[in-house]
């Protein structure tokens, strides 16, 4: 009987795929001329493709289980009016596209490509150039967007949206794709159990990666540069940020990343460089700090007297202007094993751990907290005597936030 039912479904799925068309869109004998027709003659399951050329067509929508595939890269232009390519149906692939100057809206959110309360959805292989919003997915679930290139052109936040933007979804996966000159390279707000893996976020207008209310969800491997404000995370829990890059996020308001109520997190293997500031945390709690790199930093780190219960283990401090700044005279964190290159303890018993605590935080960068004009300072002897001095008698730095068992060498991450 087992055998009889399995025979069956393959014999169904064989019928299927017989009769599965495939229709082409171009010019010349057996072809439609649109692709809007080709998608009204397709049947669940066919397969639309569309052969080199520039197509002028408005608000294409697929309500049909297709693939729609490029041949040659073939271009869609919005002509500054319109959402190009709109996905309402399940099992859905767009393949190797162009599209070009979507429309603009202060009330819609218009994109190159949209998909509305889908399930397994395939976006790869697509340039989008000069588009409101990017690749934009609304109560998607099972999706993937992968190895796409996206730019923008605008220079204000109010003119542009956001690269890869996902909302209320969940089990998205994101990878390869590169997003230039957007409000936000990738935006998540209410996202959940999604991966965001090798893409490339740089030179967008704030920031390179904004998520919020989005839990468990795990970045690996992606580059955010040269962007606005850096990257921020906010009201989450359950994140997972292992071997990214921030580098390069300069400006009065400007981080490498944000940490902003956040809880039970893993930040592991990242490499925070050429930042106004490395890490920011603001009511940050047990957030565990493994092997990251930070390097000529203005500020390495600061952590906020909000912060609580978050472990920094095994990192490597080198060429930061400050290596930790903060707000208060007590820490509820722990600094353990790091790397300081401004660490000027000993190691008698020569077993690679500092003999003396050392404690990051110097008397100037708490001065340059409260008034930010003293910086003009920076570098002064009266700086240097301020620090050597509250080395030897802490007053003002908080004493409980210290390295009680500083690494003599740099960490191998």
């Amino acid at each position: 009987m087992k055998t009889f039912l399995i025979s069956i479904v393959v014999s169904l799925a064989f019928c299927n795929a017989i009769q599965a068309a495939v229709i082409t869109v171009g010019k010349g004998k057996m072809v439609v001329a649109t692709i809007h027709e080709a998608i009204e003659r397709a049947k669940n399951g066919d397969t639309v493709v569309v052969s080199a050329g520039e197509y002028h067509e408005k608000n294409i929508l697929i309500n049909k289980s297709i693939a729609l595939l490029g041949v040659n890269r073939p271009v869609i232009d919005g002509d500054h009016t319109c959402e190009m390519i709109s996905i309402a149906a399940n099992n859905v692939i767009i393949d190797g596209f162009r599209l070009l100057h979507s429309g603009k809206s202060s009330l819609n959110d218009i994109a190159a490509i949209k998909i509305y309360s889908s399930s397994r959805v395939v976006i790869k292989n697509n340039i989008v150039d000069d588009s409101f919003f990017g690749i934009y997915a609304n109560n998607a679930t099972n999706c993937t967007i992968q190895n796409n290139y996206l730019t923008a052109h605008n220079i204000g936040e109010m003119e542009s949206g956001n690269g890869i933007h996902c909302w209320k979804s969940d089990s998205m996966n994101i990878n390869h794709n590169t997003s230039l000159g957007f409000r936000d390279g990738i935006y998540f707000e209410f996202v959940t159990n999604s991966t965001i893996a090798d893409n490339r976020s740089e030179g967008n207008v704030r920031y390179g990666l904004h998520f919020m209310y989005s839990h468990n969800n795990a970045y690996i491997s992606n580059i955010f540069k040269n962007n606005g404000a850096g990257v921020a995370v906010m009201f989450t829990h359950g994140v997972k940020m292992i071997n990214n890059v921030f580098e390069d996020n300069w400006g009065a308001s400007s981080y490498g990343l944000l940490l902003k109520e956040i809880s039970d997190s893993y930040i592991q293997g990242n490499r925070f460089v050429e930042n106004t500031v490395g890490i920011q945390m603001e009511g940050a709690s047990r957030i565990k700090l493994v092997k990251n790199l930070f390097i000529k930093n203005g500020y390495a780190m600061k952590v906020q007297a909000s912060c609580a219960g978050n472990k920094l283990f095994a990192n490597n401090f080198i060429g930061n202007s400050f290596d930790i700044g903060t707000n208060g005279s007590i820490s509820l964190n722990e600094f353990k094993n790091n790397y300081w290159d401004k660490y000027e303890g000993y190691d008698l018993n020569r077993d690679g751990i500092g003999d003396v605590p050392y404690h990051p935080v110097s008397l100037y960068s708490m001065i340059v907290e409260q008034n930010p004009p003293a910086m003009m300072l920076f570098r002064s002897l009266v700086v240097t005597l301020l620090d050597k001095t509250e080395k030897v008698i802490p007053v003002i730095t908080p004493e409980n936030l210290k390295d009680n068992s500083p690494s003599m060498k740099q960490v191998a991450l």
